[in-house]
This record gives C-alpha cells, structure tokens and sequence, in this order.
C-alpha cells in the first residue's frame, strides 16, 4: 500500500490584506503541491481565531473542525510578518490553541523582516521545542520592496531559499512523520509514548 502524501498545514499570520507574508506563504504551497504534498492554506485573515482563553477556547464553533486539520498535518509552514523582534499575534493566537497536536511534527518558518527575522524564528523554534515539535535549522527570511514587490517574488535570491525549503519540508517531513507514525504505533520508550492511544 502506498504512503499517504506528507500533509502540510500552510500558515498566513497577517492579518494584511496586501500581506507580502501572505504572497510567499502561498508560493512555497504552491512549489509543494507541486513537489507532490497536500497543502492545507489557513489564512488567519480568512479564517478567525477566537483570542485563546483556556477556559472557552475548546468549545467555540468550528474549534473542532480546525483541531482536526491541525492533528492531521505532518508538517507546519509559519509564516509571519516581524512586529517589533517578534511574531505576528495572529499567529501566536493560532500557537497558543493547539500543543499535542504538534509533538512530532515539523515546524518551518517564513518570516517578512528587514531586519533578518532571527528573533521570530528563534521564538517559532521556542515554541517548537516547548512542544516537542521539530524545526528546521534554518528559516527564511524576506523583505517587502527588496524581495517582494507588488504581490511577485522579484528575487532570485529569495526564490532559491524557497526551493531549499520546499526540498527540505519534503524530505524531512517525510522522514520524521514516518518515524512519528510508527513511534505512536510501536511500545519503545520515545518522547511520543504520552501521545500513544
């Protein structure tokens, strides 16, 4: 029987509507489809998050619907604009609804800065670790005018970071949700037990 396709849950945390975030987010899916994966787009501009209180969140309409998209991915495409050294709330809003969901899963991050977005990508990396998520060594980072101008990727500097990913996404989310599957399947000690039914 063949593998599933790897499932690719694609992020937009901008909540602007001419969201340079949001042109990249969308070509790196599209590279992915391409590359043969399923990509799920949530656009937290499209797509509304109630503000997470752990004492309502749960039990709102539609919670349920997108608990399940989130269970079913292998992998996490981030992406966000850089708010003063920091991720967009939308975004943090989305991190802050879900945990088990994650554990095991691959998180990659795109970042629109013009200052290099290393503290975003330290912090999606944080919140990766907190919940025993993977992340890629690395993330990319692009600016609006530089690299992005009038909703077309215009560098081919950006374009080739882009391809970097989409291979990497691909092969190593491949690998670890393989390994996920059969880590929730087996009985070996493994940081995945906790999650095992």
């Amino acid at each position: 029987m063949p593998e599933s396709k790897l499932r690719v849950l694609a992020v937009v945390g901008s909540m602007h509507i001419d969201s340079v975030t949001r042109v990249v987010v969308n070509h790196a899916a599209a590279q992915l489809r391409a590359a043969g994966c399923e990509v799920d787009m949530l656009d937290l501009n499209q797509e509304s998050l109630s503000l997470y209180n752990p004492d309502t969140a749960y039990h709102h309409p539609g919670f349920a619907a997108l608990q399940a998209r989130v269970a079913g991915a292998d992998v996490f495409l981030l992406g966000t604009p850089d708010y003063h050294g920091c991720m967009s709330g939308a975004l943090k809003n989305f991190l802050d609804h879900f945990w088990h969901e994650f554990a095991g899963k691959l998180f990659t991050t795109l970042v629109a800065s013009h200052e290099k977005g290393l503290t975003v990508t330290d912090q999606l990396r944080t919140v990766a670790r907190q919940c025993y998520a993977w992340s890629l060594p690395y993330g990319v980072a692009f600016a609006d005018k530089t690299d992005v101008k009038e909703g077309q990727i215009v560098s081919e500097g950006l374009r080739q970071r882009l391809a970097m990913l989409v291979r990497d996404v691909r092969i190593y989310g491949e690998l670890l949700a393989t390994q996920r599957r059969t880590d929730l399947a087996g009985t070996d000690a493994s940081f995945m037990a906790r999650l095992r039914k």
